[in-house]
């Protein structure tokens, strides 16, 4: 293995495009890779920058229904609305291009995991990927194909016997955990916002997966408004013990920093330095339970200027081994540039000022704490079938 990191990154990515006003805007990207670029993460001989070409039908297909796949490149092609299929609706409006864009977010994913699997690379990270929603036959939740379900569908066709997929987004990562709620060889861990309060109103931790991978699934359905303290507590109980319990050979983690205070679509008030501190825990797991195969992935994120760029380029400065520390000042390059391309000024700094402060689980469990109920449903959920006690680490 050669310890670089491949980074996932061309301006081609930017025609995943819904349009004027719709949440998911490009931008995010664009003022991203705009701040990796000032702060030197990406001039380094080990990263390797490289774009992709839109994958083929047959890829999509071993995750997507054929006539799914058609039916996007008949909006994409001829603007042809077809709700059935989730194509034309309020959150995954029609574009031209729209198959081309979707489709190479899909390679961008299935090949920074063959270059992880193969020892190419250590680590790969694709922010335009993570879109978690997407499902067998239908558009869902701003995401058309899902390019986590096919890199890990990928993964297990090169030879990986076990896959763990982490998702952190606010959002519930219901299409991964569709793609393979009967699949054990690949564990999903969802730690989200609860469905009771959020799209997609799913997530529930009693969904363990299907009679074929009972346990496959783990999920944390965390109350409204979960702040740092409880939202590190609640990944700290949960997913260190069933990743290692289930020792994967590869470890995907999806990075939607949309559970911040400060977005505008979710009930959930994490931190900056909440966010960055998840992405230097799972990189130390990678290292631990997989041998250092890791593939991080975007998702949500619609503070679209102060959050989603700090955010990201934390995980790409904790990906290539070169964390940038929080007290560091935004570069004033990058301000002027949030300035030109959005009209308002931008962060100073890379931290909100947070602590990370939280109790770890086995300091006790608190029946009349919500993020405590929502915990130990999860544990006793998921841990046995994992051979874990779920009332002990």
């Amino acid at each position: 293995m050669t310890g670089s990191v491949r980074v996932v990154w061309s301006p081609e990515l930017l025609g995943y495009d819904f349009g004027q006003g719709h949440p998911m805007a490009p931008l995010r990207l664009d003022l991203t890779m705009r701040l990796a670029r000032e702060l030197g993460l990406l001039d380094h001989p080990d990263v390797r920058v490289v774009g992709a070409e839109p994958a083929d039908d047959a890829l999509l297909a071993t995750v997507h229904e054929v006539a799914y796949v058609a039916a996007v490149h008949a909006a994409s092609a001829l603007g042809r609305r077809d709700p059935l299929h989730g194509l034309g609706t309020e959150d995954d409006p029609v574009f031209a291009g729209m198959h081309e864009a979707a489709a190479r977010i899909v390679a961008g994913s299935v090949e920074a995991a063959e270059a992880v699997w193969s020892g190419a690379v250590e680590h790969a990270v694709n922010l335009a990927g993570g879109m978690h929603h997407a499902m067998p036959g239908s558009a869902s939740g701003f995401c058309i194909y899902n390019d986590a379900a096919v890199a890990i569908r990928h993964l297990l066709d090169s030879g990986a016997q076990r896959v763990a997929y982490v998702d952190v987004d606010a959002h519930h990562g219901d299409g991964v955990q569709r793609a393979f709620w009967d699949e054990e060889r690949v564990l999903t861990v969802s730690v989200h916002e609860s469905g009771r309060t959020l799209f997609p109103g799913t997530g529930d931790s009693s969904e363990t997966g299907g009679v074929r991978a009972p346990g496959s699934a783990v999920n944390v359905a965390l109350p409204a408004h979960t702040g740092d303290a409880g939202w590190l507590r609640a990944i700290d109980a949960v997913v260190p013990p069933v990743l290692r319990a289930f020792a994967p050979d590869v470890l995907v983690t999806q990075h939607g920093c949309d559970a911040h205070v400060e977005d505008p679509i979710t009930n959930l008030d994490v931190s900056l330095d909440a966010e960055r501190l998840v992405a230097s825990w799972l990189h130390d797991l990678a290292h631990e339970v997989s041998g250092g195969r890791w593939l991080a992935l975007g998702g949500g994120g619609y503070a679209v200027v102060d959050v989603v760029p700090r955010a990201w380029t934390h995980l790409i400065g904790i990906a290539t081994h070169r964390p940038v520390p929080p007290s560091t000042v935004v570069p004033e390059v990058w301000r002027q540039q949030v300035v030109e391309l959005y009209g308002r000024g931008g962060p100073w700094t890379m931290t909100d000022g947070a602590d990370g402060a939280f109790a770890p689980w086995s300091q006790g469990y608190d029946p009349a704490d919500g993020v405590d109920r929502a915990v130990r449903a999860s544990r006793l959920a998921s841990f046995p079938a994992l051979g874990l006690d779920p009332d002990h680490d």
